[in-house]
């Protein structure tokens, strides 16, 4: 009897999954329903998956085991009856007039825990400082706000303004379809394609593997958009061979955290905060994509030369080549399966929607690993379900944390705490930008520690980013500011999420890599300053002004690398180091009066390490 419930208790979630990838399918080709049938269905599907995979208690016993399967079966009850009732009284809804007419006693009942049940699938997922967030913001508008109850329960529940909002429209109509894609497409041998690529290219060079970690997890960010996967699937390769070339446990684990946690930000597909930033400027997402791509760039290029002045400094080798794949046969064994990712970018840039470019790459990797041999036989029936279903289960941290970043966003709107805010930010920064943008990085690292990227994000746009516009910030730099602060908390310590996972892996203690890591990523804190005081950077302006920063800002990242890590020609000196990190910050503010003294600066360290390199080396004892 207890295998049977067992097989059942597989089986029904299995089924929910694959309904639930259908039915985005099926959105996509057919066209999605009206708001509160398709958002609501979407919320639906994840709701109720959540508390059948992540039941509240799975070990304790007895009458502990009862009550977790109570409290699961009356989660689940209040899912499904309060948005089934907005599919069945749906007419009702949409004739009354919200915030005016006073909400019936069934939908209080309904709204309130549709509110409890996210709250704790959120929990369960995500962990206890998104729910707290959202009650503090609740709170804040029934006790100081004073808004009435009813208006509250119309926001969050019965407009498309708070559970219903933004966060969840992303969720459903672009993350579900990119998170199946990423799933499928590592299924199909992609995960070796991308590993024997980055080492056939840089493996015997100096320091090797760690630039193999870093190539690898740019690749994989390109399809997972997820900081702490990569982590963990490139890590699981990267990490002992770093540690066995000669890099300290805290530094190799560090090179894959910073690596890893740049998939977030590394097109085209990103993580789920980019697809939300579409909506939130109103553009399309190949739009962000064109954003994105220098700045994310920048950020690998910087960590790459971070990786390669260390192995430098520490004369650390590569990789005996006869060990390594060659590039010829790496290409023709498995060069084809990079065609998906193309037929992504081919599809947006043919002007069709992001969901449907996410289905036309979906749709083309079964085909693609059919191509050869080599692949066919990773590629099944079998394993494209389960791809499928472990794509639906990733999905669902997501569609969690946006149906409880809407509350947040649904109090903000309704109180107008986001201009009260704004106000005191602009007031605290006396008027003066680099304030302003040093207490929003700030905060953005600290919401980050407590909060995935995503809602992190939201609630940054909320709060933060009119201020930065009102400061004369473009809209499209604001919102690239508090992402990347966002994404750079997932290594920043105490609360360091990707750093976690990679020192699992590693073996470092916390504080040790996290000083790596911060370290390594110090080119990516200063990259958001470089495109606020330069949008050419984020392709705004002429072709000219783009290449012109890009140029100022790749010299920049760099020399701030190879002052960090004392080496740029040869070993550095004191001086040397500190010249190199002035001359970076100096080339952050764009303009030929600033890049003519960074240039200046760079020169003066080039001539003095060429200088010391012809000087005669003294003779040893004994010579």
């Amino acid at each position: 009897m207890t295998s049977s419930w067992q097989r059942l208790a597989v089986f029904v979630p299995t089924v929910i999954a694959l309904a639930m990838a259908a039915f985005h399918l099926w959105v996509v080709f057919v066209g999605a329903p009206e708001l509160f049938y398709f958002r609501g269905t979407h919320l639906g599907f994840g709701l109720v998956l959540i508390f059948l995979w992540y039941p509240t208690l799975k070990d304790a016993a007895g009458s502990a085991r009862i009550v977790g399967g109570v409290v699961d079966a009356i989660m689940l009850l209040l899912s499904v009856s309060a948005i089934g009732y907005l599919f069945v009284e749906h007419d009702y809804i949409l004739d009354r007039f919200a915030y005016i007419d006073e909400p019936r006693p069934i939908d209080y009942v309904l709204g309130v825990g549709l509110i409890v049940a996210v709250l704790e699938a959120t929990r369960r997922l995500v962990g206890t400082a998104l729910p707290i967030t959202a009650l503090l913001f609740l709170a804040y508008a029934w006790f100081v706000v004073g808004a009435r109850p009813g208006e509250l329960l119309d926001q969050m529940y019965l407009t498309p303004e708070g559970l219903f909002g933004i966060p969840i429209a992303v969720s459903a109509t672009y993350m579900v379809l990119f998170i199946l894609f990423g799933s499928l497409v590592e299924r199909s041998g992609t995960g070796k394609l991308f590993m024997d690529f980055a080492l056939a290219l840089t493996g015997s060079a100096a320091g090797g593997p760690a630039k193999v970690a870093v190539m690898t997890s740019a690749l994989f960010g390109t399809v997972s958009g997820s900081s702490t996967a990569n982590v963990m699937t490139t890590g699981a390769f990267t990490i002992p061979l770093m540690k066995r070339l000669g890099y300290r446990p805290a530094f190799a684990g560090a090179v894959e955290a910073v690596a890893s946690t740049g998939g977030q930000i590394m097109p085209p597909i990103m993580g789920a905060a980019a697809f939300v930033m579409a909506e939130f400027l109103a553009v399309s997402y190949l739009t962000v994509i064109m954003i994105a791509l220098l700045p994310a760039l920048l950020y690998f290029l910087a960590v790459f030369f971070a990786v390669h002045f260390e192995a430098k400094r520490l004369g650390l080798k590569g990789l005996p080549k006869p060990d390594l794949p060659r590039m010829k046969e790496v290409l023709t064994e498995r060069g084809h399966l990079f065609l998906p990712l193309f037929v992504i970018v081919g599809v947006l840039v043919a002007g069709f929607s992001a969901p449907y470019a996410a289905t036309c790459g979906l749709l083309s990797v079964v085909p693609v690993a059919m191509l050869r041999r080599s692949t066919r036989k990773e590629i099944s029936v079998g394993v494209v379900l389960e791809a499928i279903v472990d794509g639906i289960r990733n999905s669902l941290q997501v569609v969690a944390a946006t149906a409880c970043a809407g509350i947040v966003i649904g109090v903000v709107s309704l109180s107008g705490a986001g201009v009260e805010f704004s106000a005191f930010v602009i007031g605290l920064a006396q008027d003066t930008l680099i304030y302003a943008l040093i207490l929003t990085a700030i905060a953005g690292i600290v919401l980050g520690m407590g909060l995935p990227t995503t809602p992190a994000y939201i609630v940054q746009v909320a709060l933060l980013v009119p201020a930065l516009v009102k400061l004369g910030v473009e809209v499209e730099a604001a919102h690239m500011f508090v992402l990347y602060f966002a994404c750079l908390s997932a290594i920043t310590p105490p609360v360091a999420i990707s750093l976690y996972a990679a020192n699992s892996l590693s073996g470092a203690s916390l504080w040790n890599g996290g000083i790596a890591a911060m370290k390594l990523a110090a080119t990516g804190y200063i990259i958001p300053f470089m495109f606020v005081y330069g949008p050419s950077l984020l392709m705004l302006g002429s072709w000219d002004s783009v290449l012109m920063a890009t140029l100022s800002a790749v010299i920049g990242v760099t020399i701030l690398a190879a002052g960090l890590h004392g080496y740029l020609l040869r070993a550095a000196a004191w001086w040397e180091r500190l010249v190199m990190v002035g001359a970076a910050f100096v080339l952050i503010k764009p303009g030929l009066a600033t890049d003519a003294i960074g240039i200046g600066l760079l020169a003066v360290v080039l001539i003095s390490q060429t200088f010391r390199g012809r000087q005669p080396q003294p003779a040893e004892a004994g010579e």
